[in-house]
C-alpha cells in the first residue's frame, strides 16, 4: 500500500478495542502491516501460513485480525465508507438509487467441504455461486455466496441478495438483470423488497459478443474481483470468509482510485 493509499484508509480503520474501554493491551503490530498482509493474501492467493516472513507479523495474528474485523462488521464499514467517497468524487450521491445484479459460478478448492458444494449444470462447474449487486459505477453493494444444486436457478439464489440489499440500501428502487432472473422473481421483488427488476435481454438476431446496456457494468466488476487470485476460485471453508475476500478485492482498487484523485498530479 502506498503512502497516499494509507492516508485515505487510515481514518476509516476500526478503532482498537482498548480505546473503547474494553480492556486489553495496545496492539503490538502496526495496522498498516496487518492490512498489507491481508491484501497480500487476497491479491496473490497464497495460504495464510505461507505469508512471507518480510511482514514480521505471525500469520496466525493476521488471520485472527482478519476474522475479527469481519465478525465485527469493520470490513463492510471500511468498504462502504470508501464506496461513498468514490461516488462523491465522481459527482454522485453517496447512496445509489439503482443497481445491477449478476451471478458467477466458482470452482471450489479441496478446502471447501463437500456438503458446501453444488453443481451448476449450465456452466459445468462443481462449487459455489456468488451473487453480487453493484451500483451504476460498478461499485459493490452486496455480495452473497450460496451453494447451488444443478436444478437451482439464478432467480432463486437472488432472493437473499435482494433481501440484504433492501435492508441496507432502502433508497434503491430499480435493479437491472439478465434473462436468468426473469419470471416469478420480478413480481416477488416488487412485492417483498419493493424493487423494480428490469430484465435486459439479448436480441436473438445478434451473434457473437455484444456489449449490453447496464449489464456490462456488473460484468466489469466481476472482472475486477477476479483479478485478485484468492477470488478466482472458492478456497474458503466458510462462505462468510469468501464474502470478506470479495470485499477486500474491492477495497484495493477503491483505495488506489481515491489516492490518485487526491494526488496533486491528478489535479
Amino acid at each position: 500500500m502506498s503512502d497516499a493509499e494509507w492516508q485515505v484508509i487510515e481514518p476509516l480503520m476500526p478503532w482498537p478495542a482498548w480505546l473503547h474501554g474494553n480492556g486489553g493491551r495496545p496492539e503490538k503490530y502496526c495496522r498498516r502491516l496487518i492490512m498489507d498482509a491481508i491484501r497480500y493474501v487476497v491479491d496473490n492467493g497464497c495460504k495464510w501460513r505461507n505469508l512471507p516472513a518480510d511482514f514480521l507479523v505471525p500469520w496466525r495474528t493476521v488471520h485472527a485480525i482478519f476474522t475479527r474485523w469481519w465478525q465485527d462488521g469493520d470490513v463492510y464499514a471500511l468498504h462502504n465508507d470508501l464506496r461513498e467517497q468514490v461516488r462523491v468524487t465522481e459527482g454522485r450521491e453517496p447512496e445509489p438509487s439503482a443497481g445491477i445484479i449478476d451471478s458467477q459460478s466458482l470452482r471450489a478448492a479441496e478446502t471447501v467441504a463437500r456438503d458446501s458444494r453444488g453443481y451448476d449444470a449450465a456452466k459445468n462447474v462443481q462449487g459455489t455461486k456468488r451473487h453480487i449487486i453493484v451500483d451504476t459505477l460498478g461499485l459493490l453493494l452486496v455480495v452473497i455466496v450460496i451453494v447451488t444444486a444443478a436444478s437451482a436457478q439464478d432467480r432463486d439464489g437472488a432472493k437473499p441478495a435482494l433481501e440484504r440489499l433492501h435492508d441496507w440500501h432502502e433508497r434503491i428502487s430499480l435493479i437491472w438483470a439478465d434473462s436468468a432472473y426473469a419470471g416469478k422473481l420480478v413480481s416477488w421483488a416488487k412485492k417483498h423488497v419493493q424493487v423494480t427488476l428490469e430484465i435486459i435481454r439479448r436480441r436473438d438476431d445478434i451473434k457473437g459478443f455484444v456489449v449490453l446496456p447496464r449489464r456490462w457494468v456488473v460484468e466489469r466488476t466481476l472482472s475486477w474481483i477476479s483479478q485478485r487470485r484468492r477470488c478466482v476460485r472458492d478456497y474458503e471453508r466458510l462462505s462468510e470468509h469468501h464474502e470478506a475476500m470479495v470485499l477486500w478485492a474491492m477495497i484495493i482498487p477503491m483505495g488506489r482510485r481515491l489516492a490518485r484523485s487526491a494526488s496533486p498530479e491528478s489535479a
